[in-house]
């Protein structure tokens, strides 16, 4: 089932999840117990992340050595697992960063032929590693490009012109930011790429992570403002340690409210708690305001998502 369809369809709020594949040689176990942990709350999609390649200096006797590789692998593999073994929707990121546009056309191609539905089109962190576009090649240099190019394929366009071409069916979700990008001068300026790529042919927004959801709710009246009537779900991140106080600001250009930093800072070996106690007020808010679902950004371990959600009659 299409996201779209799971909100429409819901009769109460939804919670769904974003997990990572782990690092190449990683431990498979260990995401298939989160995902069973996470699965227990009947989230009706899990998101997975893709990461690009990336440029590694390898120190050796004759200096450093340049390789490229890519760190988490398996964004395929685990939405094949998601989907056909627990029978969750598995929403799949997909990128512009360091991918071709003809590279993205096989592996949406591969998603179809799975039977997934769901997409995330994202532009992607910067990677210093830059394909050749030699032979013809082409690349998508925004999300709004990315999210062109599916719902061209979608009406059964691609990019070689194919006789009898099916169309694929694609639920394009893509990203927003409360605090505005960083890239972005204001945030009105920011909205108006949302619109873009609303515009192309996303159907949804799931936001970056924020912490005070005053910046949640200016964000949706500025994109309603511009005419963005897609629906808008909340991206939310539970504190668990004191140093998250100076890794996610820095990571993922976004404030943590003065009250929840000295509140940690004060005891710090209470963090988890009271990151946890802050989710819960942040969440229920969010949901009795009318967000249509909250998203969580789960890292390694389910157990502070776990806590909250105990705590929150959905």
């Amino acid at each position: 089932m299409k996201v779209t369809e799971h909100l429409a369809n819901s009769t109460g709020p939804l919670i769904s999840f974003e997990i990572i594949p782990p690092k190449r040689g990683g431990d498979l176990n260990s995401l298939l117990s989160l995902i069973e942990d996470l699965a227990v709350h009947r989230p009706p999609f899990i998101d997975i992340t893709s990461h690009p390649a990336e440029v590694v200096y390898d120190q050796t006797s004759d200096g450093p050595r340049r390789r490229v590789t890519r760190k988490r692998p398996g964004t395929l593999g685990i939405c094949a697992l998601i989907q056909n073994k627990l029978g969750i929707d598995a929403v799949p990121h997909v990128l512009c960063e360091t991918f071709t546009r003809e590279e993205t056309e096989d592996f949406l191609i591969e998603l179809h032929y799975l039977g997934i539905d769901n997409v995330f089109a994202v532009r992607g962190d910067t990677s210093e590693h830059q394909k050749s576009l030699d032979g013809g090649r082409t690349r998508n240099e925004y999300a709004s490009d990315l999210v062109g190019q599916i719902t061209a394929m979608n009406r059964a366009r691609f990019l070689e012109d194919l006789d009898n071409a099916s169309p694929t069916e694609f639920c394009i979700g893509a990203a927003g930011y409360p605090e505005k990008h960083v890239d972005a001068p204001t945030l009105p300026a920011d909205v108006a790429r949302v619109k873009e790529k609303v515009d192309a042919g996303a159907e949804y927004i799931v936001t970056q992570m924020f912490f005070d959801n005053r910046h949640y709710f200016t964000f949706v009246d500025e994109c309603r403002t511009q005419g963005i009537d897609v629906p808008i779900i909340p991206g939310l991140r539970i504190l668990a340690s004191p140093r998250q106080l100076e890794s996610i600001p820095r990571t993922f250009h976004c404030d943590i409210p003065a009250a929840l930093a000295d509140e940690i800072r004060a005891s710090p070996d209470h963090t988890r708690d009271i990151g946890i106690a802050w989710a819960v007020e942040q969440t229920r808010e969010l949901l009795e305001s009318g967000a249509p679902s909250a998203h969580f950004f789960v890292m390694a371990s389910s157990q502070t998502v776990n806590a909250v959600l105990a705590q929150l009659d959905v």
